[in-house]
């Protein structure tokens, strides 16, 4: 009886053949689980002395980003740099770089508080510093949102607000989430009790906060208090304002009482569709500082009441 052919046996050695062939780099090991192979290395070069300065300058460019925005936004409103295309600083900002007037705020008041910061981690209030993070030692926003909390503190606790952020972020320049934790925690520390009553009189102060734009130097009428803030009723409407947007004018019971029924009257009028200008005299009147009006002022809103009854 003539054996099988022994094909199997054929292909196994080609196969084994083919393995010596294409695995020659790899060290002959009884255990073909344990094979060495051989890799190359690739060297990484060093940084030259002018690309590790060409580096820091450009991540201090990318970490100035928004602060440089910032300041450059700043100077456009308050030279009005945008009057020869534009009639207000709003459109401007719209038609030119796409930015809600909120961000834009947002963008100069966090500039602001990056300078207080700034001044706060200097050795000296005197010694300036031409680039962010010349000081190995200090740590600065890198973002908008990262100083965003830091509005609701006066700028001593925002200088150290944000040095005990960048602690608590291991020597690094922490989240939005990590300052805000902290802003919180300094709040509750420093809590202040509220002791403005419903009926008082007060100033809105603006102080970098952009929801209260347009507010800013409007006197007010509290209408109901809370911890933290209070509601209160302007010419045109009703907010809600924190404790450190509000002075008290300190009037006497009978000034505030004054200061209400002129609110009412120009309450009344406003709201009806008036010319623009008319809209203006209404709103000037409710920057007043003083509890009453002139005679002059008594009877254009009186002429306006009448215009608007007949």
């Amino acid at each position: 009886m003539n054996a099988p052919p022994r094909k199997r046996n054929i292909a196994t050695s080609a196969t084994s053949n083919n393995l010596e062939l294409t695995n020659s780099d790899i060290t002959p090991s009884e255990n073909p689980a344990s094979a060495i192979i051989d890799v190359s290395a690739v060297e990484v070069p060093e940084l030259t002395e002018q690309e590790q300065s060409d580096r820091l300058h450009l991540e201090r460019r990318v970490e100035r980003a928004f602060f440089e925005a910032g300041k450059a936004l700043a100077e456009l409103r308050d030279r009005r740099l945008y009057r020869s295309t534009h009639k207000t600083f709003e459109e401007y900002c719209k038609d030119r770089f796409s930015y809600t007037y909120r961000h834009v705020n947002y963008l100069i008041a966090g500039s602001v508080i990056v300078d207080n910061i700034k001044m706060g981690t200097n050795s000296s209030q005197n010694e300036q510093v031409e680039e962010m993070g010349t000081n190995s030692s200090q740590i600065l926003p890198t973002s908008e949102v990262q100083v965003r909390p830091l509005a609701k503190l006066e700028p001593q606790q925002q200088q150290q607000a944000w040095q005990r952020a960048v602690k608590q972020a291991g020597g690094k320049v922490p989240s939005g989430r990590l300052v805000k934790d902290v802003v919180q925690t300094i709040m509750e520390r420093t809590r202040v009790p509220n002791t403005y009553q419903i009926g008082e009189v007060c100033q809105i102060l603006v102080k970098d906060n952009p929801d209260l734009r347009g507010k800013g130097g409007c006197w007010c009428i509290v209408s109901y208090v809370r911890e933290f803030s209070c509601t209160v009723r302007t010419w045109d409407g009703e907010l809600t304002v924190g404790l450190k947007h509000l002075k008290s004018f300190n009037y006497l019971p009978a000034e505030c009482q004054q200061v209400q029924e002129i609110c009412d009257r120009i309450s009344q009028v406003y709201s009806t569709e008036l010319e623009e200008s008319v809209q203006r005299f209404l709103e000037s009147l409710g920057k007043l500082k003083r509890a009453y009006l002139t005679d002059l002022e008594e009877k254009v809103l009186s002429l306006l009441e009448s215009e608007i009854q007949g």
